[in-house]
């Protein structure tokens, strides 16, 4: 191992593996771009499908990455996903032996890749570091905790994640960098202006329309909670009269017709079903929407960023931020208690600060990386 340490040269690792990560990091990508520094991309296949991947490559302009895991879509268990993704994420940086190594977020991908480094005594950076929603149900809260605890360099959103990392008494440099999702969304949101039609295509009129996107598995991988979610858009459809639009992932379609809920959802009248839909899209969707359902951490910051109201289909939320200035509830799964928060965040004004930083996160996380080579 030292004789392999020695040879470490000043390359950077980014890891990216789900929609959010490709998301998050397509500003930091175009960022070390620019700044002529030596780096590569690992993709870990965590989301395969084309519109949960490729179709993000494509909107966002990005280069294909220089690795690609292809057998991690097989693995149907956390810990075989991760155990998968770790084994073919170290063979990789043993191959290009970099100095640090970029995650960011909570899914499985990003503790493979930190496990990984650490283990080959590599530097580690987490990206939306010390973000917590105290849920230790949740996985996503499990991997955060894990991989902030054994990263060198944390890139914390703002002073509340920097002061739940202090709390708990971290190893690592802490920096309040603000979240690159905020540079992603001002990057994109004009590109999405001209480059998408999808209003047009499905004749949808701007603020006419609320989203639904729902992924997470205590939701999806129970009946229940998704039969209560269907069934509290059946009761906002009826009350409001206003199209939903379903973004559904593939594992969410997948269970609505195993758990038996295809004739619950085609009975929804204005209830619409569609394919997870490319970035440039999604924000385009989202940013004339009225008001957005969701299970996802990152749509929560992004309708915040856009100043779309949002209700949270979950118990909690680790972007408590939201919550604070009013840009989002948190309803839970009961259909009455979902009714009852659209009802609500339809009725609030949309004149909240954005809590994630100016758009110059990706240029501070780049500046912190190259200063610590």
């Amino acid at each position: 191992m030292l004789k392999i340490l020695k040879k470490f040269n000043k390359k950077i690792c980014l890891v990216i593996g789900t929609r959010p990560s490709i998301v998050m990091f397509s500003p930091i990508i175009r960022t070390f771009k620019k700044s002529g520094l030596d780096f590569f991309v690992i993709h870990t296949g965590q989301h395969y499908s084309y519109n949960m991947d490729k179709k993000f490559f494509e909107d966002l302009n990005l280069p294909e990455p220089e690795y690609k895991l292809n057998d991690v879509k097989n693995c149907k268990f956390h810990g075989e996903q991760t155990a998968r993704m770790l084994e073919g994420i170290e063979k990789i940086l043993l191959k290009e032996k970099p100095k640090i190594v970029l995650v960011g977020g909570d899914a499985n991908c990003n503790l493979a890749a930190a496990l990984a480094a650490r283990k080959l005594h590599i530097k580690v950076g987490h990206v939306e570091a010390g973000e917590r929603s105290y849920d230790w149900r949740m996985p996503e809260e499990h991997n955060r905790r894990m991989i902030d605890h054994i990263s060198d360099y944390l890139f914390a959103t703002g002073e509340k994640a920097k002061e739940n990392l202090i709390k708990e008494n971290v190893q690592g440099e802490i920096f309040v960098t603000g979240n690159p999702i905020v540079d992603a969304a001002y990057q994109n949101r004009e590109i999405a202006k001209e480059k998408s039609d999808i209003l047009k295509q499905w004749n949808l009129k701007e603020k006419d329309y609320f989203i639904l996107t729902t992924h997470r598995e205590e939701n999806v991988d129970s009946k229940e909670n998704l039969q209560n979610i269907i069934l509290g858009m059946k009761n906002v459809c009826g009350k409001f009269g206003k199209e939903i639009i379903f973004l559904a992932h593939p594992r969410t379609q997948k269970r609505i017709e195993q758990f038996g809920l295809t004739n619950l959802v085609n009975s929804i009248h204005n209830f619409i079903v569609k394919d997870a839909v490319g970035y440039l899209d999604f924000i385009n969707l989202l940013s004339h929407a009225l008001l957005v359902f969701t299970d996802s951490g990152g749509v929560q910051q992004e309708a915040c960023i856009f100043k779309i109201p949002c209700v949270t289909l979950r118990k909690n939320t680790e972007w408590t931020e939201t919550i604070e200035l009013g840009a989002n509830i948190v309803a839970g799964t009961d259909p009455e208690k979902i009714l009852e928060a659209a009802r609500k965040m339809l009725g609030i004004e949309r004149n909240w600060a954005n809590p994630f930083g100016d758009g110059k996160a990706a240029e501070r996380i780049v500046e912190i990386v190259s200063n610590n080579l």
